[in-house]
């Protein structure tokens, strides 16, 4: 039987996000700590197998509760199927045509739920890949991010930026324009080079285990407020120019620049809406011992910069004594993928 496994990692956006939904610029890294990871076989019908991690099974009706207010209702078997169909249309639109060999595919995923590293997003990427495989299909590599955009904004209703699926699929540290997009085959796309991760200075993530929410209830209110009022738009192009001189902060090594730049990021996107008191504690226990802070997403993660690892042991060391619930990492920023 010919098994076909593919993986898309969760991901932070260390800078620009999120801007990346209104022509802006970003640069995001992948981390393979957290991965989603995809597996399709050829079966006798299609079929779609729930992950381990749906659950449906509580020990009481609070515990149901719980889970629904943090995770929602719906898991991942809704991600893999819109993208099934998504993949379909595609390939009908551009002609490509399908055996009929029918599978069975399943997905699983470490990524935490609902603290903003994209793990809905690694899915759906994760499955296009094994699609593509198992049909024999090629799809640009600058046109993939798109389609797996299209399967949640306009598929699934999910609010959502061009950033995540950019990174996941290209892998590594990214530096992404939106502000000139062209179009191939029906999907917009922008401008996007990978950097080199090694000489970035320490990097930290920290999250929120106790703070899960989607992507979607922040970025839904936040298009429709920035789109009908001018001043948030200027704050969002104000974001998007810390973009060009952080990449050559990174590229220059200049890690006090970097620093300054991670800040006012946070700074900038605070006047989009109210911050919530928990996610303040995070950022300033991380700037308390020194290190920059922002968010990496649009949930309860945040990452930045440290001067060297004596600070992160600091910082990793702080959050600990501040909350139980926080867990503090250093990425392993992933290789890049050539396509």
């Amino acid at each position: 039987m010919n098994i076909i496994r593919h993986r898309a990692f969760a991901r932070a956006g260390l800078i620009g996000n999120p801007t990346d939904g209104y022509g802006g610029k970003t640069i995001a890294f992948t981390i393979p700590q957290f991965v989603a990871s995809v597996v399709i076989y050829p079966w006798e019908r299609l079929e779609i197998l729930r992950s381990q991690e749906e659950r449906n099974r509580f020990d009481s009706i609070e515990e149901l509760v719980n889970d629904v207010n943090q995770y929602g209702y719906y898991g991942g078997v809704r991600l893999v199927k819109a993208t099934i169909k998504r993949f379909a249309d595609y390939c009908r639109a551009q002609q490509k045509p399908l055996h009929e060999q029918c599978f069975s595919i399943r997905y699983e995923t470490n990524i935490p739920r609902g603290v903003g590293l994209s793990g809905s997003s690694a899915i759906i990427t994760a499955t296009l890949k094994c699609l593509m495989e198992f049909y024999g299909i090629s799809i640009p590599q600058v046109v993939q991010p798109s389609l797996v955009r299209a399967v949640e904004n306009d598929d699934l209703q999910i609010a959502c930026g061009y950033q995540d699926r950019v990174v996941q699929t290209y892998e590594g540290l990214v530096y992404m324009d939106f502000s000139n997009m062209q179009v191939d085959q029906g999907y917009s796309f922008g401008t996007y080079a990978h950097l080199d991760a090694r000489v970035l200075p320490p990097i930290y993530l920290a999250y929120d285990l106790a703070a899960a929410k989607t992507s979607a209830s922040v970025h839904g209110p936040l298009r429709t407020r920035v789109e009908d009022n001018t001043q948030l738009l200027d704050t969002m192009h104000r974001i998007a120019a810390l973009v060009p001189p952080a990449r050559s902060a990174i590229e220059g090594q200049d890690a006090a620049a970097l620093h300054q730049l991670i800040d006012r990021n946070f700074d900038l996107r605070s006047e989009l809406y109210t911050i919530q008191p928990h996610h303040l504690r995070m950022i300033a226990a991380a700037r308390h011992v020194g290190a920059s802070a922002k968010f990496a997403g649009s949930g309860g993660a945040i990452v930045g910069t440290c001067a060297d690892d004596a600070m992160y042991d600091q910082l990793v060391a702080h959050m600990n004594s501040e909350s139980e619930h926080w867990r503090v990492i250093q990425p392993q920023i992933a290789a890049m993928c050539s396509g």
